[in-house]
């Protein structure tokens, strides 16, 4: 079972990766660089254990 804080972790960057792909589609193409930079940290943070969200969510006392 997935504990609370992976759970706000995965959905946030579910929602940051669609909209980066939204906004990619009826905006700018450059927008699509928000969805490289969400996979490039959730890459990033699983080999180093280190994820800023986790941090964020920590000091917003939302479960991590």
């Amino acid at each position: 079972m997935v504990n609370r804080c992976e759970a706000n972790v995965r959905r946030l960057a579910g929602i940051v990766v669609l909209t980066g792909l939204v906004l990619g589609w009826f905006v700018s193409s450059w927008a699509y660089a928000l969805s490289a930079f969400a996979g490039l940290n959730l890459l990033q943070s699983s080999f180093t254990d280190i994820c800023p969200a986790e941090t964020i969510f920590a000091q917003l006392g939302l479960g991590c």
